[in-house]
């Protein structure tokens, strides 16, 4: 079995144009080097049935043997604090901070420290191994320790809060439950001898939800915290638990406070990676790892679910031990694309041990745009890397219990399966739930993607070169855009092209994406989309780290985790996330169609429809026979129709001039309706016996000469290359893109 994971990479920036330079970052913890070639990726599916992988072969300095280390990853989210004179006074001083735990007792954490872990000096506040709160003084020899008697709950508020008494000798550490009911009140103190005097250590950083192991600004950290910490402060003094509760819930404390040393305010800057101090020590810090900001603090009230409308209550970060954003990887090759080179799908590929019984191929992908404002073919094909990125190293066939009843029948796992079992610490997708418990609701490019590379699961990506793969063998000239372009520069970017294809699961859109769209269709542009589920979930790209996305889920949609309440607005952008659908915006408004249902245990053909003799189309069925069945046949389950589908529904707002061509409404017991659909529950709800439950393709004539037309499933991008590429599922979608890209109006529309 071919091994593809011995070397693992990532490619920065993740899209690149021509004339720009690509970096690939490289580990391997087995081999000291593989062969390296640079490929334009045609098909990435090793399907035997289909067309394998199929790859173009430019030619490029970087093809050859190239050395490899191993470059470890370091997940686990922190606040950082570079050391400041303010922070190096000595004697008595006392910390206090609201916190909300959600896993005490997956051993030591930190929450708020300058301690320098690898030689036990400065001081700490954390959990212990068995959850409870522990206060600590160390110089270096034997630890001063004071530690609370009770374990703290886990998913409950409470204000924590520690004091070193100079004067006395003395540690105390206390803990007030926020809603002390019977079994919820964990309140409780303690109090330990200390030393007379003691001096922090130098040039150490103050850290949020970790523990430096070195010194410096940014340390390498351990101990990482899982839960949210609100609102904390770092005084002089030892101050008793009231005087520290009522600074932690000013809103405003006095800038010329004289027990202020450092007063945080996650409220501001929730767009951003930084931290604010509001005392006059300005001892302002960033954020590692992209912990998730926009969180309800202690104070949240339910007044609101809008943390843009009141930002004091979302003054909470919910930090994750497993969070991971950055890899942080050395660059290993760099290349400068040539001006004349193709836009598309690129990816590069290593290998070694090519005759022994583990041969070793693995790919790090990446895209090369098209030249912005110079478009070389009227044709553009959109590169969903929102969705990509929200799959990105998804664990969800291993991690939902019932993800063998859901696909009816066995998991068969593949290397990459494995290893992401066993290597955790690659973050997750956004479909996952951290160690905690809670959803990841960010991804980024910045890390290894086993599922977006050639050889991986044979989903989205995979699927969408299944498109391109059938383009190249029509020989059908078209450019490769992308969706953060599209986010980024808008509707321009799309009306430079004639028509513009979306794949097998544009599944996940920016408001700004979903308004090019909108712009390019209300504006005579043609859009073919060639999937199912999509254009479902509102997320949001980060106004400054490319590549990196945000999603939300709510209480409504097909979602594998709830977030918490009040907490489904997206911190990078302060609109609302959820499903399109029930932000007003629902995919049938766009594109004619939008999800209704899942079907796994196997795909469908279509049948036509009246609408497919309107003479109107004639173009579109041309040399199909309309007697036959369209699409039964294809690599996802045998049929055109399946995984993922897509029906017309006027009600949801499929366009009344809109011609409904075909349709597979005959999906068995295995066409299961999305949770939205379900607004009671019965029996007769499944394919069955329930005609809501179906793909549709359909026909929409746009304002000034535009239409879209769209297909409704995941599974006939797949269908393409069936019999040698001549089949009813090619003729029909090489039809209508031929169509698409005349420019002569549709007649009697």
């Amino acid at each position: 079995m071919t091994d593809t994971t011995a070397v693992l990479g990532y490619a920065w920036p993740l899209v690149v144009s021509p004339g720009e330079a690509v970096r690939f970052h490289l580990s391997s913890a087995t081999l000291d080097s593989a062969e390296a070639t640079l490929l334009r990726v045609r098909c990435a599916d090793p399907d035997p049935d289909g067309p394998g992988l199929r790859f173009d072969t430019p030619g490029t300095p970087l093809d050859g043997r190239v050395p490899l280390r191993h470059q470890p990853l370091r997940p686990g989210s922190c606040g950082l604090v570079a050391d400041a004179p303010a922070l190096w006074r000595g004697g008595s001083f006392s910390v206090g901070l609201f916190l909300w735990p959600t896993a005490p007792q997956a051993g030591p954490q930190g929450i708020v420290a300058r301690w320098r872990d690898d030689t036990g000096q400065g001081w700490r506040l954390g959990l212990d191994a068995e959850g409870c709160l522990e206060f600590i003084l160390g110089d270096g020899a034997s630890p001063w320790r004071v530690t609370a008697p009770r374990p703290l709950l886990e998913r409950e508020w409470v204000f924590i809060g520690a004091a070193y008494d100079a004067d006395k000798g003395e540690l105390r550490v206390f803990q007030e439950s926020l809603d002390p009911q019977s079994g919820r009140n964990t309140t409780a103190g303690a109090v330990a001898p200390g030393p007379r005097a003691f001096v922090p250590p130098a040039d150490v950083a103050l850290v949020f939800a970790a523990l430096a192991l070195e010194t410096g600004a940014a340390p390498l950290t351990t101990a990482h915290y899982d839960g949210k910490i609100d609102r904390p402060r770092l005084c002089a003094g030892a101050l008793p638990l009231s005087r520290l509760r009522a600074l932690a819930e000013s809103l405003a404390p006095s800038v010329g406070d004289p027990d202020l040393i450092g007063a945080w305010d996650f409220s501001r800057g929730i767009s951003t990676e930084l931290i604010h101090d509001l005392s006059a020590n300005r001892l302002d810090g960033w954020l590692r790892q992209n912990p998730a900001r926009a969180m309800t603090g202690a104070n949240w009230d339910g007044s609101t679910q809008q943390w843009t409308e009141t930002p004091h209550l979302y003054g909470a970060i919910h930090f994750h031990s497993d969070d991971l954003h950055d890899a942080g990887w050395d660059v290993d090759l760099e290349f400068r694309i040539p001006a004349d080179w193709r836009s598309g799908f690129y990816a590069l590929r290593l290998r070694a041990r090519p005759d022994s019984d583990d041969p070793v191929e693995s790919f790090v992908a990446f895209f090369i745009r098209a030249p912005m404002g110079q478009a070389r073919s009227k044709l553009a094909f959109v590169a969903s890397t929102a969705t990509f990125l929200a799959y990105a190293n998804s664990a969800l066939r291993l991690d939902q219990v019932h993800a063998e009843s859901m696909l009816e029948g066995l998991i068969a796992l593949s290397r990459d399966d494995v290893y992401l079992q066993e290597h955790r610490e690659l973050g997750l997708s956004t479909y996952d739930t951290h160690s905690d418990g809670s959803g990841w609701c960010y991804s980024s490019a910045k890390r290894p993607v086993l599922n977006m590379r050639p050889r991986g699961a044979s989903f989205n990506y995979g699927n969408d070169t299944h498109i391109i793969d059938w383009l190249e063998q029509i020989g059908q000239d078209h450019d490769i855009i992308t969706d953060d372009d599209i986010d980024r520069h808008g509707a321009q970017l799309l009306g430079a092209y004639r028509c513009v294809v979306t794949g097998s699961h544009p599944e996940y859109f920016s408001r700004a994406m979903l308004d090019a769209f909108d712009a390019y269709q209300r504006n005579g542009g043609r859009h073919v989309y060639l999937g199912g589920n999509g254009f479902y979930w509102r997320i949001a790209w980060h106004p400054t780290m490319p590549h990196a996305m945000e999603i939300r889920r709510g209480m409504l949609g097909l979602r594998t985790w709830e977030g918490e309440a009040g907490e489904n607005s997206l911190s990078y952008s302060g609109e609302p996330s959820g499903l399109w659908r029930a932000n007003g915006r629902p995919p049938q408004r766009l594109v004619g169609v939008g999800f209704d249902a899942q079907v796994f245990t196997r795909s469908y053909p279509y049948r036509w429809l009246e609408g497919a003799r309107d003479k109107r189309l004639g173009w579109m069925v041309e040399g199909l026979d309309l007697d036959a069945p369209l699409g039964d046949f294809g690599l996802r389950g045998g049929g055109a129709a399946g995984l993922e589908v897509d029906r017309v529904d006027a009600t949801l707002g499929s366009a009344p001039d809109m011609v409904w061509v075909a349709t597979a409404d005959r999906l068995d017991y295995g066409g299961v309706p999305t949770l939205e659909e379900l607004r009671t529950l019965h029996r007769g709800a499944m394919g069955d016996q329930n005609a809501r439950v179906r793909a549709d393709i359909a026909f929409t004539p746009t304002a000034r000469g535009g239409a879209v037309f769209s297909t409704g499933s995941i599974a006939w991008a797949c269908a393409l290359s069936h019999n040698d590429y001549d089949n009813s599922v090619a003729r029909l979608t090489g039809n209508v893109i031929r169509r698409f890209l005349d420019e002569r109006p549709f007649d009697g529309f």
